[in-house]
């Protein structure tokens, strides 16, 4: 059951894979890091894993053992392999528009990124995103990282934000939101099903920025809540 409008006065929406197209370059540069320490990694299973914490995605990928021996030079790696292909990014399409309305409309907009904050700042010019959000949070503001909530509680906790709704194209940004009861939207553009953003708890999924504006009006962005963003 949908969660009622008034019950939303913040929105906090992912960046990789839901505002910019770069959950595939993420991919490439997380084999190119296991490659480079002489793991292999199927390309499937890195892009499964996207959208959760890089403290927790070799783990995911390629154990405990790989994590404990390696996780940090795989993670500096991906980081190297990541700036060389990060020129390749580009705005999903409408993520521009969806940032602009949701401001329009009086929601609180936060933006939750767990990348790098120098490398989310270049994504984020893309779309405009310091002139279209009301704050930002990063991976250094959280404990934990996605799956665990923490992340999603620092950007609403920063926008002065009181009950949110989450936008995101990972089931880890779904489980997020899900973790303490808040409604969350599914995107399809970063690969993951319709199916399986549902099971995880989506209440609705729409194919990308673009599509989730034309039809925001069915879902619990239909209108801010009665005390407004537009602080």
């Amino acid at each position: 059951m949908m969660t009622r409008t008034s019950e939303v006065d913040t929105v906090v929406l992912d960046v990789d894979g839901t505002l910019v197209d770069t959950v595939y370059l993420h991919t490439t540069a997380w084999v190119r890091a296991f490659a480079d320490v002489g793991v292999v990694v199927p390309a499937w299973r890195v892009h499964r894993a996207i959208g959760m914490g890089g403290d927790r995605l070799v783990t995911e990928v390629a154990g405990e053992p790989t994590e404990a021996a390696l996780g940090d030079e795989v993670r500096n790696r991906h980081g190297e392999h990541f700036e060389e292909l990060i020129n390749e990014a580009r705005m999903l399409p409408g993520a521009d528009e969806l940032l602009e309305t949701l401001m329009n409309r009086g929601f609180l907009v936060v933006l939750a990124s767990s990348g790098e904050e120098e490398q989310t700042d270049r994504l984020l010019s893309l779309v405009d995103g310091a002139g279209r959000a009301h704050a930002r949070t990063s991976s250094d503001e959280a404990d934990r990282s996605k799956p665990a909530p923490d992340l999603v509680d620092a950007a609403i906790a920063k926008a002065g934000g009181e009950r949110a709704a989450v936008v995101g194209d990972a089931v880890w940004d779904v489980e997020a939101a899900r973790a303490q009861g808040r409604p969350a939207i599914g995107l399809l553009c970063g690969g993951f099903g319709a199916a399986e953003l549902r099971d995880a708890g989506a209440e609705t999924v729409f194919c990308d920025p673009a599509d989730l504006v034309a039809h925001l009006d069915e879902t619990v962005l239909a209108h801010a809540a009665a005390t407004g963003a537009a602080r």
